[in-house]
């Protein structure tokens, strides 16, 4: 069967709030090079879609898709293409600078894609990658902490346990790195419960201050991984708490000069991660497809588990913009999954 020449997506003619995601036709794209065209069967929504929807500084000439995590089937192959055929089934965080999920086909690059999980549907695959790969350019890559066998003495401390990324973090941290103390920061019942469940072996309540709940039970952290609140106000208290010689990472921008100067003293460093650098910059892409081989063999083998993804809906255009206003709130546990199966 040959593919249609056109699909509705759901994009944006304004950046703004919800109402700008619409229904719009677009050209069904043809994959050349490295690219694979994939007919999308199931997406998962992330803080930076919101983020990038409501961007006014990104100004729209045109219909823009958004839309990252996704999972899917190959369509059709660029002359280039050497690890997909058609009829694999794959999944990807996509690229920042190109049009996204929020499609029944999208162009991607071969080398940011991974085949999916043999034993998961595409509905629960879809939430994999970009909190997968977030992680694990953080705690592996950045804080070079190794993959393990048998424990590891040293500790972390991750605050915001129980979002799609500090979930991932807590499930690498205990159960592929294997580490002794993995602390979490959590602040509801459901919350605490959910962050236990994943891998901490200690919560605190982040709407407190941290130093005395540390104090209280004992402990001190060698690696800090911050995935919510503001990364000022986490660095002014991480940074005099954390241990010589520890290592801060972010997801999280800055919107002002940051506290780090005491961290000298300490001889600290401090790692941002944006997981799309390497596509935006054609820096070692290739890299992103081999951590979510990985990281779909976990998932098989049911060290990640499939209890990530909290909340399921139908793909489409009223459920997309409640699900942005879900996240949005950011109340939200784990991962919200839109699925077309």
């Amino acid at each position: 069967m040959s593919l249609p020449k056109s699909q509705i997506v759901i994009g944006q003619l304004a950046k703004g709030g919800v109402h700008t995601l619409q229904e719009v036709q677009m050209p069904v794209p043809n994959p050349t090079g490295t690219d694979i065209l994939v007919k999308v069967k199931a997406v998962s929504v992330n803080p930076v879609d919101y983020k990038v929807r409501s961007d006014s500084s990104r100004p729209v000439d045109a219909a823009v898709v958004i839309g990252f995590d996704a999972s899917g089937i190959v369509e059709a192959v660029g002359d280039n293409v050497t690890l997909f055929k058609k009829g694999d089934e794959v999944i990807y965080a996509g690229s920042i600078i190109r049009s996204g999920s929020n499609a029944l086909y999208q162009l991607v690059d071969e080398r940011i894609v991974a085949l999916k999980p043999k034993t998961w549907s595409h509905t629960d695959s879809a939430a994999l990658p970009l909190v997968s790969l977030t992680a694990w350019e953080t705690l592996i890559e950045s804080f070079g902490i190794p993959v393990s066998e048998t424990e590891n003495p040293k500790s972390i401390l991750i605050i915001n346990g129980a979002g799609g990324v500090g979930t991932v973090a807590l499930t690498l941290a205990s159960k592929v790195l294997k580490l002794k103390t993995i602390i979490a920061t959590a602040s509801r019942p459901e919350t605490i419960a959910w962050t236990k469940k994943f891998g901490a072996t200690h919560v605190i309540n982040h709407t407190l201050p941290l130093g005395p709940q540390l104090k209280e039970q004992g402990l001190s952290f060698d690696y800090a991984f911050i995935c919510g609140g503001t990364l000022e106000k986490n660095l002014e208290e991480l940074v005099p708490l954390i241990n010589p010689l520890g290592k801060i990472g972010s997801i999280l921008p800055a919107e002002n000069p940051l506290a780090l100067q005491a961290g000298m003293f300490k001889s600290l460093s401090f790692h941002w991660t944006l997981m799309f650098v390497k596509s935006m910059t054609n820096t070692r892409p290739e890299t992103q497809g081999q951590i979510l081989k990985q990281i779909a063999a976990y998932a098989d083998a049911g060290v990640v588990s499939k209890d990530l993804v909290t909340e399921r809906f139908a793909f489409g255009l009223e459920e997309l913009r409640t699900v942005h206003q879900k996240i949005e709130a950011g109340k939200t546990i784990g991962k919200i999954v839109l699925a077309r199966e």
